[in-house]
């Protein structure tokens, strides 16, 4: 059963602590539509409802969590929900859809129908879990073609499009990843799925400018004020695919002084959250520790 307060039996209110049971895991078994509201909200109070409506029309296809954003503020930071109402749609543990701002009637019904299709989807999911496992153990050019087919008969599909940019990117392809996101369409382009490809591509530039780890690591501890030189090597860390220690240098020196560089540290902490799954165990323990930082 969904949430902890239940307003019926396909909507329910979700707060921190069961939002990975709730969201995230329930989301392999159903699609998730999590509305991010606040009680002063105005838009909120409209689009709302409407999602309510749309999600118990379904039937069971689709399940909806509404998060208060005034009393869960580490998930809806997490998230990175800088205005309301936003809505996520999650699907196999990842958000694969969303929107900000109110949309008309018509819109969220055609959302909460596109949202729903996903568990009977002719097997794209299965074919997105084959093609992320390609990626992951380096077969990038399988990988890349998978994404491509899925697009090919789903094209408004921003996972498949996030993980053909990511493919593109594992495979060095630099030039072709940002090639994909300046064409993404609008619908898709601020997609979860693409703004973390986005986030790798970014991450992979920086890695490439970046010196060698042993060089770098001397330089900091010959110096642990030189803030560049810490950087530089978190940098070089995750470009090895030393992503947890990349983390820990960039929060060392966000410790050290938060607003070097306009706040180099905390931007490239986030752009490496961004790149993660929001379920990243590596990127969770990262982002708790930079809240107890940012709120001493």
């Amino acid at each position: 059963m969904l949430g902890t307060s239940l307003k019926n039996d396909y909507v329910a209110e979700v707060n921190e602590a069961d939002f990975i049971a709730d969201v995230v895991e329930k989301s392999r078994e159903v699609p998730v539509i999590v509305d991010f509201w606040a009680p002063w909200c105005g838009p909120c109070k409209t689009l709302g409802p409407a999602l309510e409506a749309a999600v118990t029309a379904a039937k069971g296809k689709v399940r909806m969590a509404k998060v208060n954003v005034d009393q869960n503020q580490m998930i809806a930071g997490q998230m990175r929900v800088q205005s309301i109402p936003t809505v996520y749609a999650f699907w196999q543990g990842q958000p694969v859809d969303g929107f900000q701002g109110a949309i008309t009637p018509s819109e969220v019904k055609k959302f909460v129908e596109k949202v729903a299709a996903l568990a009977g989807d002719g097997g794209l999911a299965e074919a997105l879990e084959a093609a992320e496992a390609m990626l992951a153990e380096g077969a990038v050019v399988d990988a890349a073609e998978t994404f491509a087919a899925i697009l090919g008969e789903d094209p408004a599909n921003a996972v498949a499009y996030g993980g053909l940019v990511r493919s593109h990117v594992a495979a060095g392809n630099l030039d072709q990843a940002e090639a994909f996101l300046t064409a993404a369409p609008a619908a898709m382009a601020t997609a979860a799925p693409v703004e973390a490809a986005r986030a790798q591509l970014a991450l992979a530039r920086q890695a490439a400018k970046a010196g060698p780890v042993s060089d770098l690591l001397a330089a900091t501890l010959a110096d642990p004020q030189n803030h560049q030189a810490r950087f530089d090597l978190a940098a070089a860390l995750h470009a090895e695919g030393k992503v947890e220690a990349a983390i820990e240098e960039l929060l060392e020196l966000f410790q050290r002084d938060r607003d070097w560089n306009e706040g180099a540290a905390k931007a490239q902490l986030l752009t490496i959250f961004g790149a993660l799954k929001p379920t990243d165990p590596i990127g969770q323990k990262g982002r708790r520790k930079l809240s107890s930082m940012i709120f001493l």
